[in-house]
C-alpha cells in the first residue's frame, strides 16, 4: 500500500476512531487500525474493542498503490498531531513495516496483517429510521448522566430507546442509575414504528456523541435489530458506528415516574443550582445530602457536616402548598438542574419520602425523577 493524504484530514479521522480503541489490550491486533486504501482515491480506516466499531472514509490526495494493513492506533494519531500544520503525510507498507512521512520527518511502525483485524457482524438491521443530529444530541444530553455505571447492574449501563403509543406514537430514551431517572421524549421517526426494545451502551453513547458534534447539521441515519445499532453520520462517505446493544431487561421505569404530586415549586433553576452548589461545599463524601425547607414563595437550603459545621441560603421561589422538608443527594440534583435551559424549573413534591418530578414545563419533552435522602 502507498498512500498520500492531507494531514488535517489524517489528523481529523483518526481523532474520530482511535478513541474506541482501549489503551490496553491483551489482543495486539485491537489496538491497531485498520487502514484500507483503494484504486479510487479513499481511503477507509476502521478500529474496534469487538463491541463497538467505528469506520470513517476519507479522500486521500493520491494512492499509488492499492492495499490495506493494521498499524497502532494511539501511535499514528499522536505522530499525525505533532507533524507540522499543512504537511501532506505518506504512508507506505513494505516487509510488515509501515512508513510514515512529512516534511523531513520519518517513521517505520510495526504492522499487522488485515486479515487477522476483527470486523463486527451486523447481520440484518431491520428497523431504519432517521433523526436530525441535533435531536439525537440533545436526547443524549438530556438522558446520560443518569446512566448507571454499575457494572453489577449491566442492564442499566446505558440508554434504553422504545417506541410507545400515548395520545400520538413516539420514541422515548431513559436512562437511570436507581437514584434519579432521566427521560425524553420525541415523535416517533417514519420506519421506527415496530422497533425492538433496545439499550444502547454508555461507550457507543459516548462515541456517537463526540461524533455528533462534527455533523449537527445533517440527519443520522439510524439502523438496527434487537443485537445491534448502526448509526451512519454525514451520508455517504461519512462515518459509521455499529455497536452491540446491552443484552438485558430494562426495568419497567414508568412505575417510579409519580403521577400524584401536588404540590408544586417553581424556581429559577440558575440561582437554584447556584445555591445548592454553594451549601453543598461543606458536604463531605458521606453527607452529600443537601436538605430543602420549602415554605411559601421561599426555599431555604442547608447542609449540616459533623467535621466541616453548616451552611444555608435562602431562594426565593414560587410555592402555595404546605411547608414540606426533603433532602437530596446535591450532585444529582445540579445534574438535572444543569439540563434546564429556562427561567423556570418546576418541582412536583409529595412528601420527604417520595420520588419528585422535575421538568422544565409540561410541554418539555425532557423529564426527570429524583429520589430523596434521608436527612
Amino acid at each position: 500500500m502507498k498512500a498520500t493524504i492531507e494531514r488535517a484530514t489524517l489528523l481529523r479521522c483518526l481523532s474520530h476512531v482511535q478513541s474506541v480503541v482501549e489503551r490496553r489490550n491483551t489482543i495486539p491486533i485491537l489496538s491497531n487500525v485498520l487502514i484500507d486504501a483503494d484504486a479510487a482515491g479513499s481511503l477507509k480506516v476502521m478500529a474496534t474493542d469487538l463491541d463497538l466499531q467505528v469506520v470513517e472514509n476519507m479522500a486521500a490526495a493520491s494512492v499509488d498503490t492499492p492495499g490495506a494493513i493494521t498499524v497502532s492506533a494511539h501511535l499514528l494519531f499522536d505522530i499525525a498531531r505533532k507533524l507540522p500544520d499543512g504537511s501532506q503525510v505518506s504512508l507506505e507498507t513494505a516487509d510488515n513495516r509501515m512508513t510514515v512521512k512529512a516534511g523531513r520527518s520519518r517513521f517505520q511502525l510495526p504492522t499487522l496483517p488485515r486479515d487477522d483485524f476483527p470486523m463486527i457482524a451486523e447481520g440484518d438491521l431491520p428497523t431504519s429510521f432517521e433523526l436530525p443530529a441535533k435531536l439525537l444530541a440533545e436526547m443524549i444530553d438530556r438522558t446520560r448522566f443518569a446512566i448507571s455505571t454499575e457494572e453489577t447492574r449491566y442492564y442499566l449501563n446505558g440508554i434504553f430507546l422504545h417506541v410507545s403509543e400515548e395520545d400520538k406514537p413516539v420514541l422515548k430514551a431513559a436512562a437511570t442509575d436507581g437514584h434519579r431517572l432521566a427521560r425524553f421524549t420525541l415523535d416517533r421517526p417514519d420506519g421506527a414504528e415496530g422497533m425492538p426494545d433496545v439499550i444502547v451502551p454508555r461507550k457507543a453513547v459516548a462515541e456517537l456523541r463526540k461524533l455528533l458534534d462534527e455533523s449537527m447539521e445533517g440527519n443520522v441515519q439510524i439502523d438496527l435489530s434487537a443485537s445491534k445499532i448502526r448509526f451512519t453520520l454525514g451520508g455517504e462517505g461519512g462515518v459509521i458506528l455499529t455497536s452491540k446493544l446491552i443484552d438485558g431487561t430494562f426495568p419497567d421505569y414508568s412505575r417510579v415516574i409519580p403521577t400524584g404530586n401536588d404540590k408544586l415549586l417553581k424556581l429559577d433553576p440558575r440561582s437554584f443550582f447556584e445555591g445548592v452548589d454553594r451549601v453543598a461545599t461543606i458536604a463531605t463524601e458521606k453527607t452529600r445530602a443537601v436538605k430543602m425547607g420549602v415554605d411559601k414563595d421561599k426555599v431555604t437550603l442547608s447542609v449540616t457536616s459533623p467535621d466541616n459545621g453548616t451552611a444555608a441560603e435562602e431562594i426565593a421561589a414560587d410555592y402555595g402548598a404546605e411547608a414540606l422538608e426533603i433532602g437530596f443527594n446535591a450532585n444529582y440534583l445540579k445534574d438535572i438542574l444543569a439540563q434546564i435551559d429556562s427561567d423556570t424549573v418546576e418541582l412536583h413534591l409529595a412528601d420527604a419520602g417520595a420520588p419528585t418530578l422535575i421538568r422544565k414545563d409540561d410541554n418539555s419533552p425532557a423529564l426527570y425523577v429524583l429520589m430523596p435522602m434521608r436527612v
